[in-house]
């Protein structure tokens, strides 16, 4: 039986949370006393009493939670969330579309990053500050921040987390889960800082660092400018943002264990890590070569140009210096490729992700050594630790899945009428987190504007499974997970 008693308690708890989010969104349109101000008062008052109504459902229940319920929760959390999400652009009217303010609102939690808005810039602060917000927010998890926070409101944040948490092998640095979530979040909140005063440091002004190190270390990708961060023509700020962007993409559990208990050896030791940037390196090379060859570009501004692109499409981050859409069409296969793939598990990236990578290498590795030595058992081990069999069959099982997903969406946009290197790209970019596409209709520099509201609706849910890694969303619908036992 559901539990729904205990799921209103925690989505009321949430919600209360959104709305002191909104709160901060508040201070800043008051601050520049701008027009926005009503519109997050008013989208404040509604989550809060939406909250107030869950917690009034959601009253005497008892703080446990069932595997079925953490599902339930955790999927209906990141719905509602960018349901409420919507409400400061259509209270304001900088997005007059229910279908474009929903698709903004889960680009934006998601860490998607694809924008309906053709012109950002003439958007208020306050606004401007939100979208950047909810990709921060969004990006480390809505649970996984509460469980950080206030471990009470979620009861059961085990199973929480193991049905939010990105990548085939969720790993914990404490025996207690608030406590890892707490490093965690401390980790992410100093690379914040970090990247917001190196920001600030090469000529951004606060309010543009603020907004451009959440959308850098979330890997989103939302810019409160139309050209991203080619608008500074900064290369000081281009290397910044590839190094916020990349260290973000690193597993954060690791990122915490080499720099916080300095052990520098063990981020160079590890599989995921030197596959990843194996692949950066490799990329960057390639597209370095191109850029030189048929591009015309000098030495440091293909460097920077390659460099920034590959590592915004791995991290999934999409943030541009430049348009990749006039790059030759090669190029575009492997941007395709690393933004498939994507960074590491346990990062703030989307994708695939580079244990997946390494874990699919080892098994094809081991096929073809079990061809030559029949009756060998080859265990799958990844940094000297055995892979369940479980794990290998869910591998296969999400690998299958995002193409068949990517298929679909492809094969319904080409009938839409969109071109087939956009409606693949886009489908790849939705399902991956990424936000940019190439084409010729829809650019990596371009909103997404054009797309018609039943395609906008079709890719909502896509970026959320991309966001929950599928299996947690699609679970809900199968008949199995609805049986009383």
């Amino acid at each position: 039986m559901v539990n729904f008693r205990i799921i209103f308690k925690i989505i009321g708890s949430l919600l209360f949370i959104e709305a002191f989010f909104m709160a901060w969104c508040v201070a800043i349109a008051f601050y520049f006393h701008e027009d926005d101000t009503l519109a997050f008062l008013l989208s404040m008052l509604m989550t809060f009493g939406s909250a107030f109504l869950f917690l009034l459902a959601g009253r005497k229940a008892e703080n446990s939670l069932s595997r079925h319920d953490a599902f339930i929760v955790v999927t209906a959390v990141w719905v509602i969330f960018s349901f409420f999400g919507m409400f400061p652009f259509l209270i304001h009217g900088s997005i007059t579309s229910i279908t474009d303010a929903f698709f903004e609102s889960t680009s934006g939690f998601t860490t998607t990053g694809a924008s309906i808005l053709d012109d950002v810039e003439v958007l208020p602060h306050g606004i401007l500050f939100w979208r950047s917000l909810t990709q921060w927010v969004g990006g480390l998890g809505i649970v996984f921040f509460t469980i950080a926070i206030l471990p009470s409101l979620v009861g059961g944040s085990v199973k929480v987390f193991a049905a939010e948490a990105t990548g085939p092998i969720k790993a914990k640095m404490h025996p207690r889960l608030s406590t890892t979530a707490k490093w965690i979040w401390s980790i992410y909140l100093l690379l914040t800082i970090g990247c917001g005063l190196s920001y600030w440091a090469a000529g951004m002004n606060w309010f543009e660092a603020l907004n451009y190190s959440m959308t850098t270390t979330a890997t989103g990708g939302f810019a409160i400018h139309n050209e991203s961060t080619e608008f500074f023509h900064s290369p000081t700020i281009d290397y910044i943002s590839i190094t916020f962007q990349f260290l973000s993409g690193i597993n954060f559990t690791l990122l915490y264990v080499s720099i916080v208990k300095m052990k520098l050896k063990s981020l160079f030791t590890n599989s995921e890590f030197k596959l990843y940037i194996s692949v950066v390196i490799g990329a960057t090379l390639w597209i370095m070569y191109l850029l030189l060859t048929r591009m015309n570009y000098d030495l440091e501004r293909a460097f920077r140009t390659a460099l920034f692109q590959v590592v915004s499409f791995i991290t999934t981050t999409g943030m541009f210096n430049e348009d990749a859409g006039t790059w030759p069409h090669i190029t575009w296969v492997i941007l395709g490729t690393v933004m498939y793939l994507g960074a590491c598990a346990g990062s703030t990236s989307g994708g695939f992700k580079c244990i997946r990578g390494v874990m699919l290498l080892k098994v094809i590795r081991n096929n073809f050594r079990q061809i030559l030595h029949p009756n060998a058992v080859l265990p799958v081990k990844i940094n000297g630790m055995s892979v369940p069999q479980s794990k290998l069959v869910a591998l296969f099982a999400f690998f299958s899945l995002t193409l068949f997903m990517v298929l679909i969406t492809a094969t319904l946009m080409i009938v839409a009428g969109i071109d087939n290197t956009n409606s693949i790209t886009i489908a790849l970019s939705c399902v991956s987190n990424v936000g940019p596409t190439l084409g010729t209709q829809i650019g990596p520099v371009m909103s997404w504007s054009i797309l018609p509201d039943y395609i906008k609706w079709l890719l909502c849910p896509l970026m959320l499974m991309g966001r929950l890694e599928i299996m947690t969303v699609l679970v809900l619908f199968t008949r199995n997970f609805w049986k009383e036992n």
